[in-house]
């Protein structure tokens, strides 16, 4: 490419002070190059801005039938809800650290406590839906998500600090059953997953690590054909994908939080861009009345960023 004329004797005019000089010259005009967006996803420019700051650790975000939001601040034991004038309040307090929410098809809400994951019914009482895996003792869920029978996928991969050796669960509870099985326990540090929208696949990551998984779904809510679904890139050497929550929208775009930001690939794991925030992101989820609107918990903060994408049909993530 060819540099316009003024942009050419400035660089000529940088070149006679010295390299290190033009590069920090140039460097503010890179900055202040507009986002290219991702086609399909996010229009050019558009950029996620921030909803309210003042938490601890926001975590869970799930839309809501009548495009609200709920989301988890873990580290305060409090679930939120943000209505649809943008009004965020207490939903539920004293929830023993959950993480990841889900909502059934009857709308009640599901958490994946400490040791459990527990229910809030429609007249509030909170009920132990599963606190095992295959008779193993859940060591600390973090994230779920029903299926169109009703049935629930767990992650479980344990507490921080990790510890080697230490086991981590998939895990499937079937509607109406009182054990959930496990389908893998082989994921360093399972995190996020999803279905996508035909539920016939289940995707997982790994926080260690930048491999995404995918699994065909049997019938019974078992799975086969473990496989690679994508590759987290721009990962920085020697560290952890910090992979966490995950989110999908219509078209099957996977939507990935990373520690270099919102990662999205298309349903058959290209790569297609980032999304960033202010703050690292853990977690993401599409609501709003018509889902196009892709809310981000990061942190302190809970961000959002209208998309060209439409989240799912389905209820929830």
């Amino acid at each position: 490419m060819t540099a316009s004329r003024p942009c050419a004797r400035l660089i000529n005019n940088l070149a006679m002070l010295g390299g290190a000089a033009m590069i920090l010259a140039l460097a503010p005009m890179a900055i202040a190059q507009a986002p290219t967006g991702i086609p399909g996803v996010v229009a050019p420019g558009v950029e996620a801005e921030l909803v309210q700051e003042g938490f601890t650790f926001t975590e869970g975000p799930v839309g809501a039938a009548d495009g609200s939001l709920y989301f988890s601040d873990i580290r305060v034991s409090k679930t939120h809800h943000l209505d649809l004038s943008g009004k965020i309040t207490v939903f539920r307090e004293d929830t023993d650290g959950a993480n990841g929410l889900a909502l059934t098809k009857d709308g009640e809400l599901l958490f994946a406590e400490r040791k459990r994951i527990s229910k809030r019914g429609k007249d509030g009482a909170i009920a132990t839906v599963a606190d095992n895996h295959a008779g193993q003792a859940m060591l600390n869920p973090n994230d779920l998500i029903v299926d169109a029978r009703g049935g629930i996928y767990i992650t479980d991969p344990g507490p921080r600090p990790v510890v080697p050796g230490r086991p981590t669960y998939v895990s499937y509870l079937a509607p109406g059953a009182r054990q959930p099985i496990i389908v893998d326990d082989k994921v360093p540090r399972p995190n996020g997953l999803t279905l996508t929208n035909d539920g016939k696949t289940l995707i997982v990551d790994d926080t260690l690590n930048p491999t995404v998984f995918a699994y065909d779904v049997q019938p019974d809510g078992s799975v086969r054909n473990k496989r690679t679904f994508a590759q987290l890139v721009e990962i920085p050497a020697g560290s952890e994908s910090g992979a966490d929550g995950m989110a999908i929208d219509r078209e099957d775009r996977v939507y990935i939080t990373t520690v270099v930001g919102v990662q999205v690939f298309d349903k058959t794991g290209k790569y297609l861009g980032r999304i960033r925030s202010a703050r690292q992101g853990a977690n993401v989820a599409f609501a709003g009345p018509d889902k196009r609107t892709l809310y981000i918990t990061a942190r302190e903060g809970l961000y959002r960023i209208r998309t060209l994408a439409q989240g799912p049909e389905r209820l929830g993530k």
